[in-house]
């Protein structure tokens, strides 16, 4: 899992990064102001999206709506010092998902993240449905109009980064970086995952388009 962390405490940010990578093997990306982090969130591709109230150069407030009016639709859990009950909704209702004041117990992060995980943004606990797509996120199966769609674990990881920002052209860097991590995979290999990918969902009415120069973007009917 690829977590973006929004934080400006060199100290904090450095224990979390540093936690989270090696007890969960999860990897996590920092951004140390408002600006960089609102960049990271756009151009990126992340499951989680960790964020700080009070940032230099523009507020996790901020922040957050401006990728949220951007369409980026990744879960956000607040990490805050403000406690206070209208924060906390004024949080929530600007487009968090969850809000954890600090400090805190790692522990309880992490139970949070995973829960978030389980529990994707307005898409419904066990199944994300659009028209005839649907998609069990767990446990990774694809159906089109109750048939399944047979993916490989390459063309199913790159069907759900896509998915995940549908609409939004995903940059060739991102999906090899989604996908593979650190491998060495060229454009080539990718293109070649695409047509694959694209031949199993031919007698939908799903549509990958390559966005020429740019990468790929999933239409959904």
């Amino acid at each position: 899992m690829r977590l973006l962390l929004v934080e400006d405490d060199a100290t904090l940010g450095k224990l979390i990064q540093y936690k989270l990578s090696q007890s969960e093997n999860w990897q996590v990306d920092w951004a140390k102001d408002g600006e960089e982090g609102e960049w990271m969130a756009k151009e990126g591709v992340y499951d989680m999206i960790l964020l700080d109230w009070r940032l230099p150069e523009k507020s996790g407030l901020d922040l957050l709506k401006a990728i949220r009016a951007a369409g980026v639709h990744t879960p956000v859990l607040f990490l805050t010092a403000r406690d206070a009950v209208d924060d906390r909704v004024l949080g929530l209702d600007s487009g968090a998902d969850d809000y954890l004041v600090k400090p805190f117990e790692f522990a309880e992060l992490k139970a949070r993240i995973r829960a978030l995980m389980r529990r994707p943004p307005n898409w419904g606990h066990d199944a994300w449905i659009f028209a005839d797509l649907r998609v069990h996120p767990k446990s990774g199966d694809v159906f089109w109009k109750d048939q399944p769609l047979h993916f490989t674990g390459r063309e199913k990881d790159l069907f759900m980064v896509l998915l995940r920002q549908q609409g939004q052209t995903v940059s060739r860097e991102q999906l090899i970086h989604a996908v593979w991590r650190y491998g060495d995979v060229t454009d080539n290999i990718l293109d070649q995952y695409m047509v694959r990918l694209r031949r199993k969902i031919e007698h939908t009415d799903l549509v990958i388009e390559n966005i020429r120069g740019q990468g790929y973007r999933l239409l959904l009917p």
